[in-house]
């Protein structure tokens, strides 16, 4: 199957994925698709009056586009060639932040093509420490540690990278993260559309412990309307730790990457993986102290 798709044209892999993405959506039953979840996500941010269904059927299109596209550019897109297929925004800050002396924290989401987002910087000589989680399925697994590692990448296991990330961050390399996941009830509950969504609290505070600059960071699928290119890669913010040294650093910090992270969905919201709940976990009553145990391998991230 991965032989097959790659050596597809982009254009029938946009075909081959329209008809899946119509098969899941319109064919398979709701409860194996998450419908329910993703409708409630989407009235949750966009409200009530938007057409939450027509949005989710562009979704799997869109999800079944990105992964036909990383099988195909593995081995066709270089920094040779990028330009027939990318534009960048904001390319200089990302660049004088990588080119300067402090590490880099490149914090994404589940949109648009987020393997994409991280791979390009590799390409151009960026390597980073990948955190992800191993995929379940064995074959799938190995293939995104290959496509992962071709550009230079090293990837950490999300289960136990904590030594490692620290590890890097002291020795001024570069991390690479998605930062939309949900936290559990001990995150630290920020806004995401309006609503308080768990966060995870670490991102920030590791950026602040090192002095790192965090860029946040995207690859959008542009239409045809838009020009010739076939995605946008770009900062959408590149964020000073220096600048936050209030009352409360991390949660400010916190707030303005996510902040981030919500106007590029914003833009392009049939690009987002709507699936995933991301305001499954609720605030604890004021005055409720959680009990959780500090993490051995971060004490100061509990």
């Amino acid at each position: 199957m991965v032989v097959l798709v790659h050596a597809m044209p982009l254009w029938a892999i946009d075909l081959g994925s329209s008809l899946t993405g119509f098969c899941v959506h319109r064919l398979l039953p709701r409860r194996l698709t998450r419908h329910r979840i993703a409708t409630e996500n989407i009235r949750r941010a966009l409200g009530p009056d938007v057409d939450a269904d027509r949005l989710i059927g562009r979704m799997w299109w869109h999800l079944f586009r990105t992964v036909g596209e990383v099988l195909h550019l593995r081995q066709r897109l270089t920094r040779h060639n990028f330009r027939r297929l990318i534009r960048f925004r904001n390319q200089d800050q990302a660049v004088s932040a990588l080119l300067s002396d402090r590490p880099v924290i490149l914090i994404s989401g589940h949109m648009g093509n987020w393997e994409l987002a991280v791979w390009i910087f590799g390409i151009f000589g960026f390597p980073m420490g990948v955190i992800a989680r191993r995929l379940d399925n064995p074959h799938l697994d190995r293939f995104f540690l290959r496509f992962r590692s071709d550009t230079g990448h090293d990837l950490l296991d999300k289960n136990g990278a904590s030594r490692e990330m620290v590890e890097r961050l002291e020795a001024g390399r570069d991390l690479a993260m998605l930062g939309d996941q949900d936290a559990g009830s001990h995150g630290l509950f920020v806004d995401f559309f309006g609503h308080p969504a768990s966060t995870f609290k670490s991102i920030a505070l590791l950026a602040l412990r090192h002095n790192a600059l965090i860029c946040v960071g995207y690859a959008i699928r542009l239409d045809s309307d838009d020009g010739p290119e076939r995605f946008e890669v770009g900062c959408e913010e590149l964020i000073d730790t220096a600048n936050f040294d209030g009352h409360n650093p991390v949660r400010s910090l916190t707030e303005a990457y996510t902040a981030a992270l919500e106007r590029v969905v914003r833009r392009t919201p049939d690009q987002y993986f709507w699936l995933h709940r991301r305001w499954k976990s609720r605030p604890r009553p004021k005055g409720q102290r959680s009990r959780r145990a500090k993490n051995p391998s971060l004490p100061w991230a509990a």
